[in-house]
């Protein structure tokens, strides 16, 4: 993406940085800004809370960077809750001038690492920068060492960049250092004349999988994926052993106005849950939001069986819901979701980097058809 810099003199201790482009622009953070406690001549840090969070579903949290409001604690079981402080799905957006930056970011847990997902993937950090034709590449990850880590990347001055957060551990507070030559610019989404962004986000409501376990690195989680192809912003609200669709969940969602509600539970419920749950789930969200499309997902076989013994139900509560007349509820099969060759997972149930970029790949063929309409 290209972006023209207007240089405005002042008589000020900082000079003011404009970015324009199309849909988004920026403005310039200054030393004046920074944390005063830990201004170096190498670079000067900024808080990540200054800059553009993608990705966050409520503004009321109990911190910065979880995932569930401040209201939810009490009504979402004890498992979701420490879950929600998980910073899954979240991502910091920004430009510099500078052609090298600082991260450092401090964990909530010291488990950095799982027996079957690597600690890149579980406490680290990835940044991609957007490219001349609008694409995202993948820069390089951050290795976490400790519950504080900082990492220094090479960037392209002014490219756009987007720094994923964790996804199996939680952070405290996330920093970006610049040498103090250089200028900091937070990116701003379009809004709509009520102030809104205009891109409706697609919310992911899920588990272990939809979360991101068990990729190698943040930006491989499937709804990751899904927001740098079909350029919308995601919510992940995968929570890991604990995708129940349970009727509060339901009521959480609602509160939410995206452009697509994925329910992609079926791993976490057993035949009776799936039986019981979906349709008073999908009630709730139709009451709140009568025309916001509703794709119901039937759980991944890394043997390529279709339908589940799961997904069979599934399929039939999705025939009901269609007779009842239920509008804009769609069904997304397992089928070639992690190839045929039985190499997409890390145990045959949890996708790796393979097998996610495999399911992101049917879904986003799914998604788009759904948003087409709506264009």
């Amino acid at each position: 993406m290209k972006h023209m810099n207007n240089w405005i003199g002042s008589k000020h201790i900082c000079l003011l940085l404009f970015i324009f482009s199309v849909g988004l622009h920026g403005q310039t953070l200054d030393s004046t800004q920074a944390e005063k406690t830990d201004i170096t001549p190498q670079s000067i840090w900024f808080d990540g809370r200054q800059l553009t969070l993608e990705g966050k579903g409520w503004p009321q949290t109990t911190s910065t960077y979880d995932r569930l409001p401040a209201s939810a604690q009490g009504k979402v079981t004890d498992a979701v809750w420490a879950l929600a402080k998980h910073s899954a799905g979240l991502s910091l957006r920004f430009t510099t001038d500078a052609e090298e930056i600082q991260v450092r970011w401090t964990l909530i847990n010291a488990g950095l690492s799982m027996p079957h997902m690597p600690a890149t993937g579980v406490s680290g950090v990835d940044l991609y920068e957007r490219d001349e034709e609008g694409e995202w590449r993948f820069v390089a990850n951050g290795r976490p060492t400790g519950l504080t880590n900082t990492v220094k990347f090479d960037v392209t001055p002014t490219a756009e960049l987007r720094l994923y957060l964790p996804l199996y551990n939680g952070v405290s507070s996330v920093e970006i250092g610049i040498p103090p030559s250089k200028t900091l610019s937070k990116v701003y989404l379009p809004k709509t004349r009520r102030g809104a962004p205009k891109a409706r986000p697609i919310v992911f409501y899920g588990t272990s999988i939809t979360q991101g376990g068990c990729v190698s690195r943040p930006g491989l989680a499937v709804p990751a994926i899904i927001g740098r192809e079909v350029h919308l912003p995601t919510i992940n609200l995968g929570f890991s052993g604990s995708g129940k669709m349970e009727a509060e969940m339901a009521e959480l969602l609602s509160q939410l106005d995206p452009a697509i509600f994925v329910l992609d539970c079926l791993w976490n419920m057993d035949n009776e849950m799936v039986a019981k749950r979906v349709k008073p789930f999908v009630r709730i969200l139709r009451k709140h939001h009568p025309e916001t499309p509703i794709l119901l997902v039937e759980d991944a076989s890394f043997e390529n069986i279709t339908p589940t013994s799961k997904g069979r139900i599934l399929r039939g509560i999705y025939m009901e819901l269609k007779q009842e007349g239920v509008k804009h509820v769609d069904f997304l099969s397992n089928k070639d979701m992690l190839g045929s060759d039985y190499e997409g997972t890390v145990d045959g149930v949890h996708p790796n980097d393979l097998g996610m970029m495999r399911q992101a790949q049917v879904f986003k063929i799914k998604l788009r058809s759904m948003l087409e309409p709506s264009d």
